[in-house]
C-alpha cells in the first residue's frame, strides 16, 4: 500500500505528534463519558519546543490566504500555539479570557485591539465547534469581526458544518482522516486500531 502524501512538512509533523504522545491509541473515556479508541491531547506540545515551532509553521500557509489584523488564541491549549504563530508570522495576538478579571481593567480580552478589526481565531483542535462559538461571542461582543477559525487538526465531527451554518469558515492543517490514512500507509499505527478509530468517528457523527 502506498503512503498517502501530506507534503514533507506535514508528514514529519504527523509522525512527531504521534511520537510525542499528542495522539494516542487505546481506550480512553471522553468528557462525554463515551469510550474512544483515540485521544488527541495537543497540550503536550508545550513540552517539545521544536515540535511547537513546527506546529506554528503548519498554520502559516493557511493564514497567508486570509485577511485579518490579529490572531486570537483560545485558552488554554491554543495560547502557546498562537504565541508561536505570532512569533513565526509576526502577527499581533490577543486572547479571550475564560473568566473576566474581577480586578484592575476587568478585561475579557487580553492584548491590544481596536473595535472593527478582523481577527482570526486560532485553536488546536476542532470537534463539534461548541467552544469556538463561546470565544467568537466574546470577540464580537468587543466589536471585533470574526470570519475564520484555523486549527491544527479537524476531528471531522461536525465543527466545519456548524461553523459554516453560522457564517464562519474552518481551516485545518490536517484532518483526522488524513492522519489515519497516512499512518495506515506507513505502518506507524496498527491496522486494527485505525479501523476501530474510523468506526468510532463514523458513529460519532
Amino acid at each position: 500500500m502506498s503512503v498517502p502524501t501530506l507534503g514533507t512538512q506535514l508528514t514529519l509533523l504527523a509522525d512527531e505528534l504521534l511520537s510525542a504522545g499528542c495522539i494516542k491509541f487505546g481506550e480512553f473515556t471522553l468528557k462525554s463519558g463515551r469510550q474512544s479508541p483515540i485521544y488527541i491531547d495537543l497540550r503536550q506540545i508545550i513540552s517539545h519546543p521544536k515540535l511547537l515551532a513546527e506546529v506554528a509553521q503548519a498554520y502559516l500557509p493557511l493564514l497567508s490566504n486570509l485577511l485579518f489584523s490579529r490572531i486570537a488564541g483560545l485558552p488554554y491549549a491554543a495560547i502557546p500555539i498562537a504565541t508561536a504563530i505570532s512569533l513565526a508570522g509576526n502577527y499581533p495576538m490577543i486572547y479571550p479570557r475564560k473568566e473576566a478579571k474581577t480586578y484592575g481593567t476587568k478585561a475579557e480580552i487580553e492584548g491590544e485591539y481596536h473595535a472593527g478589526e478582523t481577527v482570526v481565531v486560532i485553536d488546536d483542535l476542532a470537534t463539534t465547534g461548541g467552544s469556538k462559538f463561546e470565544a467568537i461571542e466574546k470577540l464580537t461582543g468587543a466589536g471585533l469581526v470574526v470570519k475564520d477559525v484555523v486549527v491544527l487538526i479537524d476531528r471531522q465531527s461536525g465543527a466545519k458544518e456548524s461553523l459554516a451554518q453560522a457564517g464562519y469558515s474552518l481551516h485545518a492543517a490536517l484532518t483526522i482522516g488524513q492522519l489515519l490514512e497516512y499512518w495506515e500507509g506507513n505502518g506507524k499505527v496498527e491496522k486494527g486500531k485505525i479501523e476501530e478509530t474510523r468506526k468510532f468517528l463514523a458513529e460519532a457523527k
